[in-house]
């Protein structure tokens, strides 16, 4: 389904003779060398920046920390700011003050599961929520189906980058009472109506993982505009201390350090041009999507700009078939395959719940990373399929079917958005696409 950036933009389809013969089964492949899913660059500012602040001996949390907070609660709309070890961290630093153990939390079904895990850490209960079929977020209908009583608050997932629909959630939370935590590891920059992300809810919690559109290398964030809340944050990160060796309340040591910030700032300052690049990727790969029949690009929520963190593509399986693919090839996607091997810069297609949605899909990524273009699965299953939440999911208000999320896990698929691809690369990845789907259109 075309996006907005493809329907207003000029289109430019990518020219591939449909009869290339697919390097998975001995064509030449488009590009000689892989195109990698993901690119962790650090440069000789990043380096430099590190250097300084091991060679200052302050190697705990310090100016930096404060320079990186304050610069980036100012970018995303937010009034105050707490840098963390890690993005699960600061997931656990913005639930624990924000609702009691037995609370029920609406989360969503399709997500990493880091916003549903430090919900059970701290004692909730998640109350999972189906997926929107076109953004990929959560369905805040489903959610508002799933209210009870006992509802304190909602986690959600601005995902792959893409803003959910927030003037949904704030109303929904609004009529109900509900706390508001959104998890914006994947969001950096992204905006909803102009604003940064930091104004909305009662706290928004960010990652700075190496493949984060910034990184610190581990590293984390949490902003609120809420003082009071605030002040819990900063407590918790650090042993619910005052002043030294005088604590109010029982906290952990989830501090930053500031060899970390000093990189985290140096990153930062190149943030607006990493996502104006991203942006730029994202609209000739909506382009070049557009005219490939049995694709569809990613799906902004309106009133929302998003960061691309990932470009997730999603393949309907009515459109393509195996039936010209060897059987040998069929069988190297079969879980614990002799031989199968995964491409350097692609990410392994886990078994899961294999079903032939799935294995078509898989085949399809299996192609690409054979023409040079890196993929991954975000993600192989649902949280709902996960094990550890198997009780959360089969009893109580939580009971129920997520077919939209077990849609996803089997048809959607990423390929790079990164700023580090050329637009010869944009090409290419434009090329294989159109390739791959033309060797197995059905």
């Amino acid at each position: 389904m075309p996006t907005a950036h493809a329907q207003s933009a000029r289109i430019t389809p990518v020219s591939v003779s449909p009869a290339s013969v697919l390097a998975l089964l001995g064509g030449t492949p488009v590009s000689a060398s892989t195109i990698p899913i993901a690119s962790v660059k650090l440069t000789d500012e990043d380096i430099n920046a590190a250097v300084a602040a091991l060679r200052s001996g302050m190697l705990a949390q310090g100016k930096n920390c404060l320079a990186l907070e304050e610069k980036f609660a100012a970018a995303t709309g937010a009034t105050y700011a707490f840098t963390c070890a890690n993005g699960t961290c600061a997931l656990q630093l913005a639930y624990e003050p924000l609702f009691d153990r037995g609370d029920e939390v609406l989360v969503p079904a399709w997500t990493y599961i880091a916003t549903v895990s430090m919900v059970v850490a701290r004692g909730g209960v998640p109350i999972f929520c189906d997926a929107d079929p076109r953004t990929y977020n959560v369905d805040v209908a489903d959610m508002a189906r799933r209210v009870t009583p006992r509802t304190r608050a909602v986690a959600v997932t601005h995902l792959y980058g893409n803003p959910v629909d927030i003037d949904a959630v704030q109303t929904l939370a609004a009529k109900h009472k509900l706390k508001v935590i959104y998890d914006a590891a994947q969001a950096h920059m992204a905006t909803w109506k102009g604003q940064g992300l930091g104004a909305f809810g009662d706290a928004v919690t960010y990652s700075f993982y190496p493949t984060k559109n910034m990184t610190t290398g581990e590293g984390g964030l949490v902003t609120t505009n809420d003082e009071a809340l605030a002040r819990e944050i900063k407590l918790l990160r650090s042993h619910g201390e005052t002043q030294k060796y005088l604590h109010e309340k029982i906290g952990f040591n989830y501090r930053m350090t500031d060899v970390e910030a000093a990189v985290g700032l140096s990153q930062f300052a190149r943030l607006p041009d990493i996502t104006a690049r991203r942006r730029a990727i994202a609209r000739r790969l909506d382009q070049i999507i557009a005219h490939i029949p049995g694709l569809s690009a990613p799906t902004v929520t309106p009133g929302g700009e998003s960061a691309y963190h990932l470009y997730p593509v999603r393949l309907d399986p009515a459109a393509f078939t195996t039936a010209r693919v060897p059987q040998s090839v069929l069988d190297s996607l079969a879980p614990g395959a002799a031989g199968a091997s995964v491409p350097s810069g692609s990410t392994p297609v886990e078994p899961g719940n294999r079903t032939p949605s799935s294995m078509l899909r898989d085949l399809f990524c299996k192609a690409l990373n054979a023409e040079g273009v890196g993929t991954a699965i975000h993600y192989p299953r649902p949280v709902t399929r996960q094990p550890v939440f198997a009780r959360h999911v089969n009893s109580g208000a939580g009971a129920a079917s997520f077919p939209v999320a077990d849609a996803l896990a089997a048809t959607l698929f990423c390929i790079p958005v990164h700023q580090a691809l050329t637009d010869a690369q944009v090409e290419q990845i434009g090329e294989s696409l159109n390739k791959v789907a033309a060797a197995l259109r059905a």
